[in-house]
């Protein structure tokens, strides 16, 4: 089945208001001089870059999303940002389970998990990140993690519309070091085949898996023809216009 390619980037915590506003901009001035563009573009910046990037990108067609959410709608959680505020601003979609969240912040996948429900009752989409060290992939557990991560993370309720799932191999994130298209394709497989199990075949069939680790111009091409890769989850390269659109250029005809 043919799915339309996302092409999602996570600012990650880099950018005050002029250089984040001007990065907002020029994306957005450049996918509008696309026109009909064959994929999808989202850029997820610090939570205090959001309602400037969402006005930049007015128009455009670019999407804009937050990089993380509480699990609860309200209430006394002092520096946490619910999923209705970001919804709240203009948001479609936030990230949750990241790397850097599981690991920096001890997120588990129950946590994770109630971060997405949070987000689809708040009417967004939410982006489920999966991944595995360098250890566990030495160690041959590389599809066990993955697929542990991903069935105890997956919200009640997910579908095609309202959820999109990104494997990022923890030991690929801002390292230089990619995935093989091999490597990159046998997880994906096993995680579409997870939400077949999970979620029935045509849900499975519509919902898009990101590949996240990484992906640049010198790499994308190659790893967005795979046939169960819909896009990427672009850190590094989505802070350069250039490199940002040239990832999503290499996506397939």
């Amino acid at each position: 089945m043919a799915r339309r390619k996302l092409i999602a980037g996570n600012w990650k915590m880099n950018g005050l208001r002029a250089d984040g506003t001007a990065l907002a901009a020029d994306v957005a001035k450049r996918l509008k001089a696309v026109g009909q563009a064959r994929y999808d573009m989202l850029v997820c910046p610090p939570f205090t870059l959001v309602p400037l990037v969402l006005d930049a990108v007015k128009g455009s067609g670019v999407d804009v999303g937050g990089q993380d959410c509480h699990m609860q709608m309200k209430g006394a959680h002092t520096g946490d940002t619910s999923a209705a505020m970001l919804k709240d601003l203009g948001c479609s979609h936030v990230i949750v389970g990241h790397s850097e969240r599981r690991t920096n912040h001890g997120e588990t996948d129950g946590i994770v998990k109630a971060k997405a429900e949070a987000a689809l009752a708040a009417g967004l989409v939410a982006i489920v990140c999966i991944g595995e060290t360098l250890e566990e992939r030495d160690a041959g557990k590389t599809l066990e993690i993955n697929r542990r991560q991903l069935l105890g993370s997956l919200p009640d309720g997910a579908n095609a519309a309202n959820t999109v799932v990104a494997y990022e191999p923890v030991w690929a994130i801002g390292t230089g070091r990619t995935a093989t298209p091999e490597q990159a394709q046998e997880v994906h497989a096993m995680i579409r085949a997870e939400l077949v199990g999970k979620l029935g075949q045509e849900i499975a069939d519509g919902l898009r898996v990101l590949y996240g680790g990484s992906m640049n111009p010198k790499n994308a091409k190659e790893l967005l023809a795979l046939p169960d890769i819909d896009g990427g989850l672009i850190g590094g390269a989505a802070l350069k216009a250039d490199d940002f659109f040239a990832v999503a250029e290499g996506s397939p005809a």
